[in-house]
C-alpha cells in the first residue's frame, strides 16, 4: 500500500512540473522538439535553427523575456507558413460547396446542350419525313437557329428576338419555292432574298414567330442566369479561398500558430476566444458577404421554383418543332392569299435550274447515345434542380459563421485543455471576444482592420447584380416574361439578361458546337427513347440517368 502511495505521489509531482513547463514558467532546455517540426514541415534549411535557446533580440513578433529558440530568418519562414497555413484550411473548408455548386453547374450545361442537341433532331427529323421535298434547304437554317440558342444559352449578347426572326425570314424562300408556289425550277436567289427581307411584312407563318419569340425568351433567359449564377458562386469561393491578408492580420496569424514554437511549445494550440478575434479580424471582410450570399441562394431558390411550367426549357425546346409544323400548316391554308401578297412585294417568281437533294439529315446517326429507355427513369431538370437546391441551402449561413467553423473544427484547443493566448500557455483566454463583421473589429485586442478588402467589395458589387438578375429586376432591353412560382415567395416579372465574356469561356464556335464553361468531371449517360407517330413525325425524350 505505501509503494503504491509513494508511486502515486511522484505521478503527481511529474504532472505539476510538466504543467509548469508547459505553462512557460522556463524556457525549453534545448530545441530538438522544435527543429524536427521545422525539418516536417519543409520551411527551410535546418542548419539555420537554433540547437538550444538564446536571445531573440532581432525578433518582431514573436518577442519573449525568456531565451528562444527562434531567428528572424526563422521567423519570416514562419510568417509565410502561417499565410499558406490559413489558405489551405480555408480551401478546405468551402472544398465540398465549391464541389457541389461546380459539379451541378457542369451538369447542367450538359444537360442543356443535349437538350439543344434533341430539339435540332426534332425538327430536322420533321423536315425529313413530313416536308421531305425541302429538307435539305431547311438544313442550314436549322442548325443556325440551334447555334443561336446555345449561344444566349451560355452567355454569348445575343438577342432571342433577333434569331427567332432569322430563322423565319431564312425559312420563308425555302417553303414558297417547295409549298406555296412549287414548280419544275427553283426561285432565284435573287428572289429568294426579296421573300427574306419581306417575310415579316408578308407574315405567311400568322403569330407563330411571335409566339415563338415569346416562349424562348422566357424558357431561355432564365435557365441562362440559372447558369450564370452557379459560375459567380464558384467566383465568389475561389475570392475567399484565396484572400490577400493585411500585414497586421498576417503579424497576428504568426504569433497564433508559430510563435510559440519560439517557446518550444509545438504541439500548443490557441485558445478559442483567442482564435475567434485573430480569425474574425483577418475574415471580416468576408464575413460581410454573408448577407449577399444569403441573399443569393434564396433568389436562386425562388428562381428555380419559376423555372417550370408551360415556359420550362425542356418543354420550350422539345416542342418547337411543333410550331414549325403550326407556321408551315398555316402557311398551307393562306396559301392563295400569300401568292398575292408576295407577287405584289416581289413580283413574279424569278427560277433557275431545279437541283434535287434529298434529306441530308441521318436519323440514326445518335444510336449510340440515344438508346431506348422508360419515360418512368426520367430524370429531369426540374428535379435535377430542387435536388442541388436542397444541398446548397445549407450553406446559407456559411459565410457568417466562417470563422467559428475554422476555430471550432480545426485551429483552436477544444475547451478545458491549456491553450496559448499570444504571450503564454494559460487555462483560459481573458479579453474580450468581438462579433464578425468589419464594424465589430473596432474593439479587437488582437488584430487591427483598417477599411475593406476593394477584391471583397468587388465581389460583393457581383452578387448584388446577379441577385436582381435571378429575381428580373434588370436589362428592361428586353420584353417582359412572368414565371408562374409554386411554393413560397412572389413571381419574378420583368425580363432578365446577363452579362458574358471571353474569359468565362461562353463563346461558341458557330458550327452547333458550344464551348462548355465548366469541364465536366463526372460523366453521366445521357439517353432518350425514340419513337414514331404516324409514320411522319420522330419523337424524342430526354432521359438523364445518374450512376
Amino acid at each position: 500500500m505505501g509503494g503504491k502511495s509513494l508511486r502515486l505521489g511522484f505521478l503527481t509531482l511529474a504532472v505539476l512540473l510538466l504543467a509548469a513547463a508547459s505553462e512557460g514558467a522556463e524556457p525549453p532546455p534545448s530545441c530538438e522538439a522544435v527543429r524536427k517540426v521545422f525539418q516536417l514541415r519543409r520551411l527551410g534549411p535546418l542548419g539555420g535553427v537554433p540547437e538550444f535557446p538564446r536571445a531573440g533580440v532581432d525578433l518582431q513578433v514573436c518577442t519573449s523575456k525568456n531565451p528562444t529558440c527562434c531567428t528572424k530568418k526563422m521567423e519570416e519562414k514562419y510568417q509565410t507558413a502561417a499565410k499558406q497555413d490559413i489558405q489551405q484550411v480555408l480551401q478546405t473548408s468551402s472544398a465540398t460547396l465549391k464541389f457541389l455548386i461546380s459539379h451541378n453547374a457542369a451538369a447542367f450545361q450538359e444537360m442543356f446542350e443535349m437538350l439543344i442537341r434533341l430539339a435540332e433532331n426534332y425538327t430536322s427529323t420533321l423536315f425529313c419525313n413530313a416536308y421531305g421535298n425541302m429538307a435539305a434547304e431547311a438544313t442550314v437554317p436549322v442548325q443556325e437557329f440551334f447555334t443561336d440558342v446555345g449561344l444566349f444559352l451560355f452567355g454569348t449578347d445575343v438577342s432571342t428576338e433577333e434569331f427567332v426572326n432569322r430563322f423565319f425570314d431564312t425559312l420563308f424562300p425555302v417553303v414558297y419555292n417547295h409549298v406555296l408556289n412549287p414548280g419544275p425550277t427553283d426561285i432565284s436567289l435573287e428572289y429568294g432574298e426579296c421573300l427574306r427581307v419581306a417575310r415579316r411584312d408578308i407574315r405567311p407563318f400568322g403569330n407563330i414567330p411571335e409566339k415563338a419569340i415569346e416562349q424562348m425568351g422566357r424558357a431561355l433567359l432564365p435557365s441562362r442566369t440559372f447558369l450564370q449564377a452557379l459560375n459567380l458562386g464558384i467566383e465568389v469561393i475561389n475570392t475567399t479561398d484565396h484572400l490577400h491578408f493585411s500585414k497586421d492580420c498576417s503579424r497576428a496569424l504568426l504569433r497564433m500558430q508559430y510563435c510559440p514554437h519560439c517557446q518550444g511549445l509545438t504541439l500548443s494550440k490557441p485558445c478559442m476566444g483567442y482564435c475567434l478575434n485573430i480569425i474574425r479580424g483577418c475574415l471580416a471582410d468576408v464575413a460581410e458577404v454573408d448577407l449577399h450570399w444569403r441573399g443569393y441562394i434564396q433568389s436562386l431558390e425562388e428562381l428555380s421554383r419559376a423555372m417550370s411550367g408551360a415556359y420550362n426549357i425542356e418543354h420550350v425546346l422539345l416542342n418547337f418543332h411543333s410550331l414549325v409544323n403550326d407556321a408551315l400548316v398555316q402557311a398551307q391554308i393562306n396559301r392563295p392569299e400569300l401568292s398575292e401578297r408576295v407577287h405584289k412585294m416581289c413580283g413574279p417568281p424569278v427560277r433557275k435550274p431545279k437541283e434535287f437533294p434529298g434529306c441530308s439529315f441521318d436519323q440514326n446517326k445518335d444510336n449510340q447515345v440515344l438508346k431506348m429507355f422508360s419515360r418512368d427513369s426520367e430524370e429531369t431538370l426540374t428535379n435535377r434542380r430542387k435536388e442541388f437546391i436542397s444541398h446548397l441551402r445549407l450553406y446559407r449561413a456559411f459565410y457568417g459563421g466562417l470563422a467559428d467553423q475554422l476555430c471550432g473544427n480545426e485551429l483552436a484547443a477544444a475547451d478545458g485543455l491549456l491553450c496559448w493566448n499570444g504571450e503564454d500557455v494559460v487555462r483560459s483566454y481573458t479579453h474580450r471576444v468581438v462579433g464578425s463583421g468589419i464594424k465589430a473589429q473596432s474593439a479587437n485586442p488582437e488584430v487591427k482592420v483598417k477599411g475593406t478588402d476593394p477584391v471583397i467589395s468587388q465581389i460583393i458589387d457581383k452578387l448584388k447584380h446577379v441577385i436582381q438578375l435571378l429575381q428580373g429586376k434588370s436589362f428592361p432591353k428586353y420584353d417582359k416574361w412572368d414565371l408562374q412560382q409554386t411554393g413560397s415567395g412572389g413571381g419574378v416579372d420583368e425580363q432578365i439578361s446577363g452579362d458574358c465574356d471571353d474569359e468565362d469561356g461562353c463563346g461558341g464556335s458557330g458550327s452547333g458546337e458550344f464551348k462548355r464553361v465548366l469541364k465536366i468531371t463526372d460523366c453521366k449517360s445521357m439517353i432518350v427513347s425514340f419513337m414514331h407517330l404516324n409514320n411522319e413525325l420522330a419523337y424524342f425524350t430526354l432521359i438523364y440517368t445518374t450512376e
